[in-house]
């Protein structure tokens, strides 16, 4: 029997795209929210978000604990279904892509081992001036964006690195071990980090990170390249794009930010 593909050209449900868009509304930065705050995010008139709240806590979609309104439990089930036999680089494989789209610059994940990161995926610029990085790169965690990422939520390895030589690579590489310190601690206090010239000469690197359902950080998500298309100033302006990509491979995994 052949496929039925109508589907794919009718226009969706007016009801279900109120229905997502209230969904959306919350984020793991912000995964509870008053109906105030719904209504802002949305745009919807009051009275359209009560009556959906109201119909989504009944069916176990929301749950709602005085003026506090949450994803419902209900959810969980189905998450878990979805998420069941995906892996991470399954995950990020077209994420990588969107954001070199987006920014037209190298975006990349790297995973901690055995005391370095490892770039695991890339998604490649299409500037012909681009910097040195490949799948199976591997990089000292103590210089670059996506090594304090990776040390900001693991603090027994970042005693390790931070007790071991920290060798130039650069002139622009981090080697004090106070420093360097200080600089995880604001990566982990702002849920991203920035650097230029630490790894390779002339070259920027913006990271966040990626999480599991524990809230262990199981990965870096970091566009790199060029200073001279990367200045800090453009990096700052990539940190919200970026972040919302982090969270959202992170909820596709089932994972959370840790408190």
């Amino acid at each position: 029997m052949p496929r039925d593909d109508s589907a794919a050209n009718h226009q969706p449900l007016l009801v279900l795209v109120k229905i997502t868009e209230i969904l959306d509304a919350f984020s793991l930065a912000r995964p509870s929210l008053t109906l105030g705050e719904i209504q802002q995010a949305t745009g919807f008139p009051t009275s359209t978000v009560q009556r959906l709240v109201t119909n989504m806590v009944a069916q176990g979609l929301l749950d709602r604990a005085g003026d506090q309104i949450r994803i419902g439990l209900r959810m969980s089930y189905w998450a878990a279904t979805a998420v069941k036999g995906l892996d991470l680089l399954s995950i990020v494989d077209p994420v990588l892509r969107e954001i070199r789209d987006e920014t037209g610059e190298t975006a990349c994940v790297f995973r901690a081992e055995h005391g370095f990161r490892v770039c695991v995926a890339i998604a490649e610029t299409r500037h012909a001036l681009r910097r040195d990085m490949y799948v199976g790169k591997i990089i000292p965690l103590y210089a670059g964006s996506a090594g304090r990422i990776l040390l900001a939520w693991n603090p027994d390895l970042a005693e390790q690195v931070l007790a071991a030589p920290l060798e130039p690579l650069t002139e622009g590489t981090v080697t004090s071990p106070a420093e360097l310190r200080a600089l995880i601690a604001q990566a982990k206090a702002d849920g991203y980090a920035i650097s230029a010239g630490e790894r390779e000469d002339s070259a920027s690197g913006l990271s966040a990170p990626i999480f599991d359902g524990s809230g262990k950080v199981v990965a870096a998500l970091t566009i790199s390249g060029p200073t001279i298309r990367m200045p800090r100033q453009r990096c700052e302006e990539w940190v919200d794009l970026l972040v919302g990509y982090a969270e959202r491979v992170t909820r596709t995994l089932g994972g959370r930010i840790p408190a």
